[in-house]
């Protein structure tokens, strides 16, 4: 999609869901009952353990060339076996300078498309990298399933979970994967504790607490980081928790979510917004296009999820407040617990004293072989996490290995995003988390804590 979508507030991030959504539930299920899981159709199969087909080159058409879009191109260009063969943005001059970064980088030129569904329909295009505005995930990655082509998401992948179900489907009619691009997944020290929670290093598991806490004021209010103020004006439409998922993701993966475990229930609190309005009365010039603006979206947005075994996760989001950033990466059990920022550990036999104690050496002991392989903190966006994302996408779809996290695993994560105001709007009372697996969450799979795998050779 490339114009600015004419829809309300609701069909954006609503709690209840529009009269569409409602239309494709299944008869059984009522207004009341809206996160009732459809049934698969007949002619729909899971994606679930299904392998990429092998691809001697990755072929990547990027869609969506602004900050995110245009700090990613290198790392594409960097991945032995990838080449970007198509990019695609509304701002024509953006495409141009992506191909001709390519080039300077000594890399062949690549189509500039003037649409995204002309990229969408390439026959040199394997996978598509979205990453555009909030409100345009769900129909460009559906538009990029479609076409027959493998896609990464950036988040969240669709914003309401009508759409969410219909990315699930769509993916299983077309036999291609769709998934989240959570490159905080990838980060060293999440790998670490993933490592460390399937090796029992904190006993039995029975909390987390992530999130993203991140102060954006400055930003959201620039005239020129976020194109027509994007970002900012999702506070003036919804209450959502709109990013969590940078935090949520890697607890989630450490409690096998999907994988032997699942969310059941969530409920929210939100503080009042009060945070941006403070920020433009200090800092924003009268006549500034903000203050014909109205912000609705509480500065934190906390999400309480159980699981079916018994655990709770904690989900934050803040962008409004006036503190360091965190994406928090805590994960508790009997015997220990972690939290990031700073990165330390208590640990049974090893602690005591009620002391914290450096993560370090647990992340050297524990170290994913990722980061071995091609992890470097220098190299790429995000601490070298966003190349180590990256690279392993590409490496999947070369050797022809099943995704490590799949188009259920990116449902649930962005669950949060629709079911928080869901909740909100009964004053927080829970609500049911879908199965988008479909009942297939009880069985143990590999996800992110993948065995050493090599990339192909190139050609």
């Amino acid at each position: 999609m490339t114009d600015l979508l004419n829809v309300s507030r609701r069909s954006l991030f609503g709690g209840a869901l529009a009269a569409g959504a409602l239309a494709a539930l299944p008869a059984s299920a009522s207004a009341d009952d809206a996160t009732a899981d459809p049934r698969r159709r007949r002619d729909q199969r899971t994606m679930i353990g299904v392998p990429f087909e092998e691809h001697r080159t990755v072929r990547v058409g990027l869609v969506g060339l602004g900050n995110r879009g245009m700090g990613m191109l290198d790392g594409w260009a960097a991945v032995p076996g990838c080449v970007v063969t198509a990019v695609h943005d509304v701002r024509a001059d953006r495409a141009n300078r992506a191909a001709d970064r390519l080039v300077s980088l000594g890399k062949p030129r690549p189509a500039v498309h003037a649409t995204d569904r002309s990229l969408f329909a390439a026959d040199d295009v394997d996978f598509v990298y979205i990453a555009t505005p909030w409100e345009f995930h769900y129909a460009q990655g559906k538009g990029a399933l479609l076409g027959g082509k493998h896609v990464g998401v950036e988040l969240p992948i669709a914003t309401e979970l009508a759409e969410l179900w219909d990315l699930v489907d769509t993916s299983e009619l077309t036999r291609k994967h769709l998934f989240l691009m959570e490159n905080c997944s990838y980060g060293r020290n999440e790998l670490a504790m993933l490592k460390m929670a399937h090796e029992g290093v904190f006993g039995e598991i029975t909390n987390g607490h992530g999130g993203y806490l991140h102060d954006l004021r400055a930003l959201l209010f620039s005239d020129t980081y976020y194109t027509d103020a994007w970002r900012r004006k999702w506070h003036t439409r919804s209450i959502a928790s709109f990013y969590p998922m940078h935090g949520l993701a890697p607890i989630a993966a450490c409690m096998d979510v999907n994988r032997g475990d699942r969310f059941t229930y969530l409920r929210a609190t939100a503080t009042a917004p009060r945070g941006l309005a403070d920020y433009r009365a200090r800092h924003v010039p009268q006549g500034h296009p903000s203050w014909n603006e109205t912000y609705i979206n509480g500065d934190l947005v906390t999400c309480l999820i159980d699981t079916e075994r018994g655990r709770v996760i904690r989900a934050e989001h803040d962008v409004s407040s006036p503190r360091p950033y965190s994406r928090i990466n805590s994960l508790a059990g009997s015997r220990g617990i972690v939290e990031d920022y700073p990165a330390r550990v208590y640990l049974e036999p090893d602690h005591g004293g009620h002391a914290w104690q450096d993560f370090r050496p647990y992340r050297d002991r524990f170290d994913h072989w990722l980061w071995k392989e091609v992890g470097d903190e220098n190299n790429g966006g995000h601490g070298g996490m966003d190349y180590v994302l990256q690279w392993r996408v590409v490496q999947q779809m070369r050797a022809g290995l099943v995704p490590d996290i799949d188009v259920y695993d990116s449902a649930v994560w962005c669950s949060p995003v629709p079911l928080s105001v869901r909740s909100l709007e009964r004053d927080g009372k829970p609500v049911r988390v879908p199965d988008f697996t479909r009942g297939q969450w009880m069985t143990p799979r590999v996800g992110l804590d993948s065995r050493p795998s090599a990339m192909p050779a190139t050609v």
